[in-house]
């Protein structure tokens, strides 16, 4: 749900420039789908203010026995047809069991694509495509600067919302793949903390309002001190 926070960075971001590419992975690779596809700032508030986005976070079964996986599958579908990206797109996934993060970009990606670089490892099962398995790509990438540059990027303007410790445990950890030294890099990260993991994995229309006004705030302050 902190994705939410990322529609408000994006708010202050394109009053400034244009991105030529636009990388993402999880939350971020929806926001970045749509956002590459030409949707308002306004249209993408108004998807995270749905009620129905909490349903793509709920695990398990629902009363008729479908798996809750079913709507995140159905919200990766909507967003698939409802925007085709007119800049060059890439979002990460890792593959399982190899446990490798993969970059896929433009015409390669398919709906499924964008469910699995959403599916929580322990939360939601992996998704199958072309006879492999693929989870979230935010386990390994959550900040994919290093596939931006292989896109071609040389500048970036890197919007983080995992910030939180759980989260830097979890790349210590790991120890994702990281950019060379050559990435003019801008981050853009929350000022104040966006919550907890609960928070992360329930909807409330007030923190979804806080949180975009938040990563707007974020912006601004940040973007001052450069010129895009």
């Amino acid at each position: 749900m902190f994705g939410a926070w990322q529609v408000g960075v994006w708010r202050v971001l394109r009053e400034r420039f244009q991105p030529d590419l636009i990388v993402g992975a999880s939350a971020g690779a929806l926001n970045g789908w749509a956002i590459a596809g030409g949707c308002s700032c306004e249209e993408l508030a108004n998807e995270w203010m749905d009620p129905l986005t909490a349903q793509a976070m709920q695990v398990g079964v629902n009363s008729a026995g479908i798996p809750m996986q079913a709507a995140l599958h159905a919200k990766a579908r909507k967003l698939f047809e409802r925007y085709h990206p007119r800049v060059p797109f890439g979002l990460v996934v890792v593959e399982l069991p190899r446990f490798r993060p993969r970059l896929v970009r433009d015409n390669e990606i398919t709906w499924r694509h964008l469910a699995a670089t959403c599916s929580i490892p322990m939360v939601f099962p992996p998704v199958e495509i072309d006879g492999k398995s693929y989870v979230d790509g935010g386990l390994l990438a959550a900040l994919p600067l290093y596939s931006a540059e292989q896109m071609g990027a040389t500048r970036a303007v890197a919007v983080n919302a995992l910030t939180t410790l759980p989260f830097r445990l979890l790349r210590g950890v790991l120890r994702p793949r990281r950019p060379s030294s050559a990435l003019e890099v801008i981050r853009i990260e929350p000022s104040v903390r966006l919550g907890g993991l609960l928070d992360a994995a329930r909807w409330t229309r007030n923190n979804v309002e806080r949180w975009i006004e938040q990563g707007a705030g974020d912006a601004t302050r940040v973007l001052t001190s450069f010129t895009m």
